[in-house]
């Protein structure tokens, strides 16, 4: 069964003969007459009873008529969609998401709706490797990610930057002072996760120190942030720890938190290489209008 099909069907119906529905049709009136002949074969009944006279529906056909209106709009409606999700105005966007910080990602998320607000986000929380394994595979559309400077077969696409903050003993000489560089904190034992845990931003630290002459001192491993920012308030040999801002700055016993003042943590939007898609468009019109966050306020425990 063809649509056409279907179309001449209702035409007949509709203009009561099978001259006035090629007209209609702007066809000839024996293409019409050879589609319905198909069309009652294949359905093995009988649409119309034909006379010298006239052509009306039969039984059939009355009952078949408004399931072949339903066939056709449904049909009209599938291109419509299509014709929507194509330009971007309604759609599915799969996201790969991130924490933090603070609630940009919400404000995007917000604008983003504001922007489309008919595009629906199916936000999905991945660690790195398989967010861009998926996005490699067809399973997101792109991903938010941190501190990665390459990705093969992806595009990086940056979206904006973040401050960093080191974390002190609070009774530590760097502790008075108002920020710091990595330059000042090169002497002190270095907690940063092991590279197979985070290597974005294992690399992010790691070559900024050298850049800035210094060869990293690594000291116990990162775990979390309470725990490594409890190891440095309460340890007898002083060390430090960078980290990035997800919700707010931890207010720690014993522990000085101080910005960063060389160093910055860059998100990307990895997705897959060439023009972006509608839904990604507007999530870039989103981000255009979406302001930074009110700059966090370092603290110092005593």
């Amino acid at each position: 069964m063809e649509l056409r099909q279907l179309r001449y069907f209702v035409a007949v119906a509709e203009e009561g003969g099978f001259g006035r529905a090629a007209e209609r049709l702007s066809i000839v009136q024996s293409a019409v007459s050879q589609q319905i002949s198909r069309l009652e074969r294949e359905l093995g009944v009988t649409l119309f009873i034909r006379s010298t006279r006239q052509v009306r529906l039969s039984a059939a056909g009355e009952r078949l008529l408004p399931e072949a209106h339903a066939v056709l709009a449904a049909a009209h409606r599938t291109h419509q969609v299509a014709a929507e999700i194509a330009s971007g105005a309604t759609g599915v966007l799969r996201l790969g998401t991130i924490h933090g910080p603070g609630d940009r990602i919400y404000r995007l998320l917000n604008n983003l709706a504001a922007v489309a607000p008919h595009v629906q986000v199916r936000p999905r929380r991945l660690p790195l490797p398989d967010r861009l394994t998926a996005i490699r595979s067809g399973e997101l559309d792109a991903a938010l990610v941190r501190a990665l400077r390459t990705a093969p077969d992806l595009e990086l696409l940056p979206m904006w930057r973040d401050p960093l903050y080191a974390a002190v003993p609070s009774d530590h000489p760097l502790a008075s002072e108002p920020a710091l560089s990595l330059e000042q904190l090169a002497d002190l034992p270095l907690r940063l996760a092991p590279r197979q845990n985070n290597a974005p931003f294992h690399d992010l630290i790691t070559t900024a120190l050298r850049k800035a002459g210094a060869e990293p001192r690594l000291g116990p491993a990162f775990t979390t942030l309470q725990e490594t920012l409890t190891a440095i308030g309460t340890a007898e040999c002083p060390s430090w720890t960078p980290f990035y801002e997800v919700t707010a700055l931890p207010r720690l016993p014993h522990v000085a938190v101080r910005p960063l003042t060389d160093l910055t943590v860059t998100t990307s939007l990895a997705a897959p290489p060439g023009p972006p898609s509608p839904q990604l468009r507007h999530l870039l019109q989103a981000l255009a209008s979406t302001p930074p966050g009110e700059p966090a306020t370092p603290n110092a425990a005593a």
